[in-house]
Parts: structure tokens; sequence; C-alpha cells
């Protein structure tokens, strides 16, 4: 008989708006083609129901919530554990450490859990003081009813086992080596700098904006991103594409092949993310071939290794760390292909969706034991 496992957590099936999601999408279907059932909760309106790659193997269910920036992960998170609990599948995959709330109820149920704990998301400048203690206080409960933890890093790994005693299992995200393509723009290969982030600050994002406007000055900058909800670096986006010529926004991009086409042929890729574990996007980059110069933190560290340029978080450091790479091709084709051995060796999407399978079958076993037990 199969095992069922339910996906608590993300936008739902298939969905492209973050990391959460792009795994879903990867990794999903492994599960089906192993012999799981497969159920993943999600949003109203956030999935694409046209996706040309979708398995209908896979169950989506739509549950509702609060479409509030600080609530929405708590409020959906919450109705898909209580459709959960009726579904009783033979352990859950959750996502978010907010979702350590609803941990307990299925804990009641007997359900086994695994739970991917993201990055820190208490340290995340978009969130005011209240949605931090939220995330923290969440931390702390995924910390005590979570069966398994998993840490999409070393060095997240580490810290939760240093603030809150839990080991955990590293199971990264994968990056996908496209096949080569023409360029998605008018600007031939090599010869523009990409951003493609969501538009938050500890992204970087107004720093890098900064940067831009010295960097048009010689070379196209391509920005892609939004923060989803509006705000001030959505009009500082739009602000510089009307004011400078060689300065394009293309707001959110949901289409892998496009994207993919845009790091291919980006000069140098400029990834700003501070907070957090290992980064799809990043992985993707690499993937692709675009040489990075990459903010100067031990996650990007843990993921780049020397296969990219680190800088500081001024707008100057990108600017002069961007402009150097631009000027040195020799230097860009050696960072493209140590990107792509470390893809090969560490980041392969077939490896991490293994590891996801082995893991939910450990905690699915687990609750047969107990159960046999009583």
């Amino acid at each position: 008989m199969n095992k069922s496992v339910a996906v608590i957590g993300t936008r739902g099936y298939p969905s492209f708006y973050g990391g959460f999601e792009t795994a879903v999408r990867k990794l999903c279907p492994f599960l089906a083609d192993s012999g799981w059932e497969v159920t993943v909760y999600g949003r109203p309106g956030a999935t694409l129901a046209n996706f040309h790659d979708r398995d209908e193997r896979i169950r989506s269910v739509k549950t509702i919530g609060m479409e509030k920036k600080a609530f929405s992960t708590l409020s959906y998170g919450a109705t898909a554990v209580l459709h959960a609990v009726f579904l009783k599948p033979d352990v859950a995959l959750v996502m978010n450490v907010a979702n350590g709330f609803w941990l307990p109820i299925l804990k009641a149920r007997r359900i086994p859990t695994v739970v991917n704990v993201d990055g820190m998301e208490w340290e995340r400048a978009k969130w005011g003081r209240i949605a931090r203690a939220v995330f923290k206080l969440g931390a702390r409960m995924t910390a005590r009813f979570a069966d398994e933890i998993v840490a999409d890093s070393e060095e997240i790994a580490r810290r939760w086992e240093v603030e809150f005693g839990r080991e955990s299992t590293f199971i990264p995200y994968g990056g996908d080596v496209p096949e080569k393509s023409g360029p998605a723009l008018d600007l031939g290969h090599g010869q523009y700098i990409l951003l493609v982030a969501r538009f938050v600050p500890e992204n970087t994002i107004e720093e890098f904006f900064d940067a831009a406007k010295a960097l048009a000055e010689n070379h196209p900058v391509v920005l892609v991103g939004s923060s989803g909800y509006g705000g001030p670096l959505e009009r500082q986006a739009l602000q510089l594409s009307r004011e400078f010529h060689n300065i394009s926004w293309l707001g959110h991009i949901s289409d892998d092949n496009l994207l993919s086409r845009l790091w291919q042929h980006a000069g140098v890729y400029f990834h700003g993310h501070s907070v957090g574990g290992t980064n799809p996007a990043l992985l993707q980059a690499m993937a692709a071939g675009a040489p990075v110069v990459a903010r100067d933190t031990p996650y990007n560290r843990e993921v780049l290794g020397t296969s990219g340029i680190f800088v500081g978080a001024t707008s100057a450091e990108i600017a002069s760390a961007i402009s150097l790479l631009m000027k040195d091709p020799n230097k860009r084709q050696m960072l493209q292909a140590t990107a792509l051995e470390r893809i090969h060796e560490r980041y392969t999407w077939q490896l991490v969706c293994r590891a996801y399978d082995d893991l939910l079958r450990l905690a699915a076993k687990a609750r047969t034991t107990v159960e046999r037990s009583h």
C-alpha cells in the first residue's frame, strides 16, 4: 500500500512564488514516481492551472486564509493543518517555522512531521517587531514538536543546534543545468548586469539600485522581481527604468525558461540575499552559467565556495566589484566553470529529492512502529 504525504506551508502546486514553491514543483512528481500519494495545500489564485509540466497525480487542495503580509503564512497554515487532520496522511512535510504553532495538532493526531525551517525568518528586515517575535516563537514550537527538521544549509543546521538544541538533516535546494538557448533580450551575450530577487530590504535591493545608477553608464542593467505587495522598492525600480535608458525593470517572472535565458546570457548576476540558507535563485544562476557577485554572508560562501566574488553591503563596493568583473572575461569564464562543477557535486535536484524521500519514509516508518507497539 502506498504511503501518503501532505505538503503544508507553500502557496500550492504548481506555483512560482519562491524557494519553497520551486522545491515543491521538483519534489512532488519525484515522490509520486516513488509511490507516494501526494497532497499539496495552497492558496486560491496562487497556482497555475495551465502549467505545461503539471503532474496530474499531485492532489491540490486550496484552503482559506488572510492575505495579510504578516499573517498569511499563519492563517493558511492553520486551515491546511485542520484539513490534514481529517485526511490523516502517513507524514506531513511542513514548510516554514511559522507553522510550528500548528504542529501540536498534527502530533495529537499521530501525524509525523518533517519541517523545513527555511532561514532565520525573525532576522528579516521586512518584518516588524511583533512579526519577528511570532516567527521566533514558531521556531521554538518547531524545535519542540517537529519529528524531523530539515535545514537547507549547513550554517542553518549549525545555528539550530546552537540556539534550539535540535539536530537537523541537511537537504539543500537544487539547480537545473539548462540547454543552451538564445538571448532573452536584444542585449547580446555577456553584455548586461542582472538582478533577480524579491524586493525586500535583506536582499540588498536599495543598495543595488544605487549601484545600478553608476553601472548603467557603461552597461545595461536588468532588474527582475517585485515585493508582491507593492511598496517603495517597486516604486524605485519603476522610477529607475523611466529615468535611465540603460536600466530595465521586468517585474516578477514566473517563466523558468525566460529566467534561465536571462541568467545564461548575463555578464554578471548580483545576488544580494543576506538572510537565509541555500537560495534557489543563486543555484539556478550558477547552473545557468551566470558569473556571480554575491553579498558576503556565511550562507552565500557555503553555496558558492570559490565560484563567486564576495562584496559588502555598500553601493560603492557592489558597483566596483561588478564593474571589475564585467571587464574581465577570463575571470568570468573561470567562475562559470567552477560553479557548474559545484552544482554537479552538491546541488542536483535528483540528490535533493532522494534525500527528502528517504527522510519522509523514515518519519512515516517511525509512526508505524509506534502504532504497532500500542
